[in-house]
């Protein structure tokens, strides 16, 4: 297995200090690139010389990349400091996995050496008419002597202009259908000028610098080697690859919020109001205490998920979506809480401190709609709910030690892994979340800890076993509106508001099982001041109150205990993370 943590401190200490301008990717320079929209080219090409692109490309094919938790964790500390650089690299990352899934062996060959060599790809798969909706996608691809023949359009590409090939999805089939599409690699060079054409770059909110543009194909002749995978096997190849893509995301969206934290952080520590500093004020402290454990919510749910998709992928579509839903709908809210610590900072673009705040706000944006938004997620999700509740509510004891073994696995970051292999994964779990199954076993075990614990730990432990089990005991409830709501609505519940907020629900039950199989199974490779219940309690109060806003379970002692964690982590320089990863700031 890779030494994950010596790999993260190479790359951290190969970019340096963010906060030096001398530094190969400092933030002033990542401002001032901003501010212009231009794409980030020296970011890139320095990433790629660190060798970044490494980690995105199958080992059997040159790279390095043998488990996606690699370049899942490298890709935060780039985010960290510019997220623009990390969309940049992580869409050439996701336009080669048709490719890996489906391609041929010389087509995999062919294009992991051309992203080693530095070039771009792009995944052309939404059109400005259907957006989500891709089984509506009018491009089509017809065969003719030759080849084929493609013409459409693609629209709000990432990487679109600046990309050597573009991996276009295209209907193969007038009625289209789930097996009416395939996906076609299409390299720009030595394509005519009159049958492909750049779209205009759209100007962004945040990710400003990032080419967002589109392509236009008309009589686009291809060879019969661009077609990547069968034909009519497009929507499978691209299910599978959007399950990487979707917890990929996550990762940018943490990243925001880690330098969000920590320049609130520094705010907080060194502005003196009313005769003490912001940190000092009961508030402010409990609001960044919380804050940090929501971050840390995100790192547990994300954990499992990104190790999902190798050791248990017949469960990579459930494990997926909650995430895609659950983490930026969750991190959105934690930003904003620290907008209202900083104060009228954040709303400062070029103070020399914390300019940089409100580029990751504008920036974290990205990840609530990029591959698949908030109603495509929670519409997976709930579609399956029905067998996901069944299976979590039966209990039966084979299947909960199975689930127990499982979740040993996904959440000990030391547990071998087989290489990745995307193919492998699932388009429907079948009912299958091991996770949310083996969450009452994982109560017993903090229950039993806290029988045998002392001191302050036997509460805090004591807390968390009642607290986990109220998450627990909501499965039940939303079990129970779930029959109710099929017995009223028939087949009309499929569709109804009603149903996907009982998704919206289970996706925080996943949370809190993650947080406590990521304590359980993991804390061998936790920094020591992470091991503290008190942290895993403060993230589980945070997840109750989703269920129940006004409950409390921490007082201003645990807090106090959480925010001294989270300071510690922000001295020593390690990443808010619950494994010892180190940063330069």
């Amino acid at each position: 297995m890779t030494d994950l943590t010596a790999l993260m401190a190479d790359l951290e200490g190969y970019l340096g200090d963010p906060w030096d301008p001398e530094a190969p990717m400092p933030y002033p320079r990542v401002l001032d690139l901003d501010e212009r929209q231009q794409y980030p080219h020296e970011f890139v090409d320095t990433l790629a010389s660190w060798g970044l692109y490494d980690w995105i490309v199958p080992a059997a094919n040159g790279g390095r990349a043998v488990h996606v938790e690699d370049g899942f964790n490298l890709y935060r500390l780039v985010g960290r400091r510019d997220p623009t650089s990390a969309t940049a690299m992580v869409l050439t990352s996701l336009s080669y996995m048709p490719v890996w899934i489906a391609g041929s062996a010389q087509q995999r060959q062919y294009f992991a050496d051309a992203i080693r060599r530095g070039e771009k790809l792009a995944w052309g798969l939404s059109e400005r008419r259907h957006g989500s909706d891709v089984l509506a996608n009018e491009t089509n691809a017809r065969r003719v002597d030759g080849g084929w023949l493609l013409n459409g359009e693609k629209w709000t590409i990432g990487n679109a202009t600046v990309a050597a090939t573009v991996m276009v999805f295209a209907r193969t089939a007038d009625k289209g259908g789930p097996g009416g599409y395939s996906i076609f690699a299409v390299e720009k060079s030595g394509i005519p000028a009159e049958q492909l054409t750049h779209l205009r770059d759209e100007p962004l909110h945040g990710l400003r610098g990032l080419d967002m543009s589109g392509v236009r194909l008309t009589d686009c002749l291809l060879p019969d080697s661009a077609l990547v995978g069968r034909v009519g096997q497009g929507l499978e190849v691209a299910l599978k690859s959007s399950q990487l893509a979707r917890i990929a995301i996550s990762s940018i969206a943490m990243s925001c919020v880690d330098t969000a934290l920590r320049t609130t952080l520094d705010f907080a520590s060194g502005r003196v109001i009313f005769g003490g500093t912001v940190l000092e004020v009961p508030y402010s402290k409990r609001q960044l205490a919380e804050s940090f454990a929501e971050l840390l919510i995100a790192d547990a749910l994300t954990t499992g998920a990104v190790r999902s998709l190798q050791l248990a992928p017949a469960q990579a579509s459930i494990w997926s979506s909650v995430v895609k839903y659950f983490v930026p709908t969750l991190l959105e809210e934690t930003l904003a809480r620290l907008t209202t610590v900083l104060g009228a900072r954040y709303y400062l673009r070029a103070h020399p401190r914390h300019g940089i705040f409100q580029k990751v706000l504008r920036d974290f944006a990205i990840s609530n709609f990029a591959d698949g938004n908030t109603v495509v997620n929670l519409k997976n999700i709930a579609l399956q709910l029905q067998g996901l509740l069944a299976n979590a509510l039966a209990q039966e004891p084979d299947a909960v030690a199975d689930a127990v073994g499982l979740t040993t696995r996904l959440f000990d970051p030391a547990h071998p892994m087989e290489p990745y292999e995307p193919a492998e994964q699932q388009l429907f779990s079948r009912g299958g979340d091991d996770s949310v199954l083996a969450l009452r076993s994982g109560v017993a075990e903090l229950r039993a800890a806290a029988a045998t614990a002392d001191g302050r730990e036997a509460g805090w432990l004591a807390g968390c076993a009642e607290t986990a089990g109220l998450i627990a005991d909501e499965t039940h409830r939303i079990a129970d509106e779930h029959a109710k709501l099929l017995a009223e609505q028939g087949r009309r519940a499929g569709q109804s508001a009603e149903l996907y907020d009982l998704a919206k629900q289970y996706t925080a039950v996943s949370a809190a099982a993650a947080c406590v199989h990521l304590y359980l199974r993991g804390r061998d490779s936790f920094t020591p001041a992470m091991r503290s219940p008190a942290v895993l309690l403060l993230c589980l109060e945070r997840l109750l109150r989703r269920f129940h806003p006004t409950r409390r379970v921490t007082g201003p002692d645990d807090v106090d205990a959480v925010a001294e964690v989270m300071a510690d982590a922000h001295r020593a320089g390690r990443l808010f993370s619950f494994r010892p990863f180190q940063v330069s700031w």
